[in-house]
């Protein structure tokens, strides 16, 4: 089975019923609802949709719903405007009128409080860049750097500028509500700056009656410079490279990456990389050799998910994206990985009753570790320690819990009743695997559950062998 899971972005190219049951069949874990684009009317369609699907195939599949953020974005132009190097752009705010040839407005009334001449100004994913030259009351002007054409509502970046937008717009709390409502089992915070934006979500899902997890996109040089915090703070990390590589220098991208990634796994946080991964699948059915070590090279370090952003909202070859990246994920895992969890660390009693069980998992030939797990964590302890050879099994009363498992590297998640015998349970569970072919004669169970001792139930550790 294959340990590193697979996020999809839905989208017009792949919200239809039957091609997302294509995306399902062949490999996706989580669908993502990318809420800078999607509208609510839509929403409210595609969560019963998946859900439906999910139910049809048997398989637990995750939502995870990712908020647009503070977004500075430019106004819409009656024309591309052509810029050559060294003209003059002018950025216009809170309605001012235009004072120079080639003039755009700006959708955030601060941008020119907040930025100071000689800055760096990137829009449209780093296209095009621009230098501060002069500011006014209500306008800055800029130094065209690269030729380019600017469009309408384009992306603004400013690395290394202090932005006082709040974490969360009118837009995103109106998101966040209707994904309570719907359920989803993931919300995505863009544009993460400091630990407390997400402390204000989580605080917004509890108000909402949603047990969503808290998930941090990292996509700034705030976030980055408070990493260790941010990290501590989220349920989930989310390496966001689109942004993110616009804001750091390019070459420093990979450490960052395999700095945050390895500081998840030594905190027991799940950690996706995104955007990129199979950028050019977007129109061509063959990767590039070059994204296919990237995908290698994110599984070797044993992130918890990979994801796909436009390659499944408006790309040609959606399904075929999943393939790509199943294929080469199983073919990775199996060549070994990066050993980070080696300095995972294990500071409380259950953490290290979890190490035990893997290693001794890791001792055995054909094991399997069966975790029992009412809120997840033990399960989440487990695949944090990214065991060598077992797969985790994940048995929870929980159908909210089991969707939350999806994002864990290693883990399938199943639902099961519990008794308030653990022996029960643990045959109920071993029936069930044996049912659905998924051990056999010989396997070794590695079982993580909770027995009656002197009156209190205390974590333990059992082995059993398939007969």
């Amino acid at each position: 089975m294959r340990k590193t899971k697979i996020i999809c972005t839905l989208g017009p190219a792949t919200e239809k019923l039957d091609t997302i049951r294509q995306l399902i069949a062949h490999g996706a874990d989580i669908f993502r609802l990318n809420m800078s684009h999607a509208k609510p009317a839509w929403v409210r369609t595609i969560v019963p949709r998946i859900r439906e699907l999910a139910a049809e195939l048997g398989r637990p599949i995750g939502i995870l719903m990712d908020t647009q953020g503070p977004a500075i974005r430019t106004g819409a132009v009656k024309a591309p405007i052509k810029l050559n190097k060294n003209d003059t752009l002018e950025f216009t705010v809170q309605g001012a009128k235009p004072s120079k040839e080639k003039s755009v407005s700006v959708n955030y009334d601060k941008f020119v409080r907040d930025v100071s001449v000689g800055d760096a100004i990137l829009v449209d994913n780093g296209l095009i860049k621009l230098k501060v030259v002069e500011k006014k009351r209500n306008r800055i002007i800029c130094k065209v750097l690269t030729p380019a054409i600017l469009g309408s509502r384009r992306h603004i970046n400013l690395p290394g500028v202090h932005i006082s937008l709040p974490p969360l717009t009118k837009k995103d709390i109106s998101d966040v509500r209707l994904g309570a409502k719907l359920g989803v089992d993931f919300v995505g915070l863009s544009f993460v700056r400091k630990p407390h934006d997400l402390v204000e979500l989580r605080n917004l899902l509890v108000r909402n009656k949603s047990q969503a997890c808290v998930l941090a996109k990292i996509e700034d040089q705030s976030a980055v410079e408070s990493i260790d915090e941010i990290v501590e703070t989220a349920d989930i990390v989310m390496i966001a490279r689109g942004d993110l590589g616009i804001e750091v220098p390019m070459e420093e991208l990979p450490i960052i990456q395999r700095r945050i990634v390895k500081m998840c796994i030594r905190l027991g946080k799940p950690v996706i990389v995104a955007t990129h991964l199979l950028e050019s699948m977007i129109t061509n059915r063959v990767p590039t050799r070059a994204e296919i070590t990237d995908i290698a090279n994110a599984v070797f370090e044993q992130s918890d998910a990979i994801m796909l952003s436009g390659e499944t909202t408006i790309g040609r070859y959606p399904v075929e994206c999943v393939d790509v990246m199943n294929r080469v994920a199983l073919r990775i895992e199996r060549s070994g990985g990066a050993g980070y969890a080696e300095v995972a660390t294990m500071e409380n009693i259950r953490k290290k009753t979890a190490a035990s069980a893997v290693m001794l998992a890791n001792s055995m030939a054909r094991a399997k570790l069966i975790v029992f797990t009412r809120h997840g964590r033990m399960a989440r302890y487990v695949s944090n320690l990214r065991p060598e050879r077992a797969t985790v099994f994940a048995f929870t009363p929980s159908e909210e819990v089991r969707r939350q498992l999806t994002i864990s590297w290693g883990v399938c998640p199943q639902r099961i009743e519990f008794s308030d015998d653990p022996n029960e349970t643990i045959e109920t569970a071993a029936k069930y695997l044996r049912e659905q072919k998924l051990t056999t004669t010989g396997d070794n169970l590695v079982v993580i559950t909770d027995m009656q001792a002197r009156g209190e139930r205390v974590d333990c550790v059992l082995i059993r062998t398939v007969k």
